[in-house]
C-alpha cells in the first residue's frame, strides 16, 4: 500500500505545473477575486483575451463556467466543479465533473489554489496537475507559465484595489 501510495503522489508531482507568487493583499481580496464572477471577468484571462461570462456555484460540488473570448471573438466555455472551498485558504476545482457530480467528456486537470498569509500579503500558490504528462506537456505548450503568469499580474492589479 505505501509503495502505491508513493507511486501516486510521484506521479501527481511529475504532472504539475505550478506557479507562486507573494501578492501585496489579504487572503481575503484574492479570494473575491476568485469567487465573484464580476471581479473574476477583470482578471482571468491574459489580455487580449476576455471572459465573456462566469457562472461560479462556489460550493464543492457546485458548478462553474467560465467562458474565455478570443481577440478574434471565438467564445470557448470551460466547465469544471468545486471540489473544495475554504474561504480565504483554498479553492480546489477539476474538469472532470461538470457539477452536481456528473462526468465530463474528458478529464484534463484539477486546480488547487492556496492563499496563505505573510504579514500583510499573501503566498498565492496555484499548483494545475494534469491526467497524464501528455495533458501536462499540452497545457504547457498552450503557455501555462507566460498565461497564468500574466493573469495573475492582472489579478494582483485588480486585488490591489480591493484592500
Amino acid at each position: 500500500m505505501t509503495d502505491a501510495m508513493n507511486d501516486s503522489q510521484t506521479c501527481a508531482i511529475n504532472h504539475e505545473l505550478v506557479l507562486e507568487r507573494l501578492i501585496d493583499a489579504p487572503p481575503s481580496a484574492i479570494f473575491r477575486a476568485w469567487t465573484e464572477p464580476a471581479l473574476l471577468m477583470q482578471w482571468f484571462c491574459p489580455k487580449p483575451w476576455s471572459v465573456a461570462s462566469a457562472e461560479l456555484d462556489v460550493r464543492p460540488g457546485g458548478a462553474q463556467t467560465i467562458v474565455m473570448r478570443s481577440p478574434e471573438g471565438q467564445e470557448f466555455p470551460n466547465t469544471g466543479m468545486y471540489l473544495e472551498v475554504v474561504e480565504n485558504e483554498r479553492i480546489v476545482w477539476t474538469d472532470a465533473y461538470i457539477g452536481d457530480w456528473q462526468p465530463s467528456a474528458k478529464a484534463f486537470m484539477t486546480g488547487i489554489i492556496t492563499l496563505t498569509p505573510v504579514g500583510e500579503k499573501t503566498l498565492y500558490r496555484a499548483v494545475v496537475r494534469h491526467w497524464s504528462d501528455e495533458d501536462k506537456k499540452s497545457h504547457e505548450n498552450m503557455g501555462f507559465h507566460e498565461g497564468w503568469g500574466k493573469a495573475t499580474d492582472q489579478l494582483e492589479a485588480l486585488v490591489a484595489t480591493l484592500k
